[in-house]
């Protein structure tokens, strides 16, 4: 995997962490901490080339889901 590759990727988990702190309404750390502990982290990183192609409302439902079943 190239450079470029890894940050589009490391971007997007942070933009997905951005996203659930505002929809979640609670702190970055909070945010970042829940997608890191449960692995949700890992799964947006790891699936980037499906997700990163969806919108905004579908991501944050889909972590939802995610931490519903952790």
């Amino acid at each position: 995997m190239s450079n470029q590759q890894e940050f589009d990727r490391a971007y997007f988990v942070s933009f997905c962490i951005e996203q659930y702190k505002h929809h979640a309404g609670i702190s970055g750390e909070e945010a970042a901490e829940r997608l890191f502990s449960t692995g949700i982290a890992e799964y947006l990183y790891d699936n980037f080339e499906v997700l990163h192609t969806q919108s905004s409302q579908w991501l944050m439902e889909e972590i939802e889901e995610r931490l519903k079943a952790y």
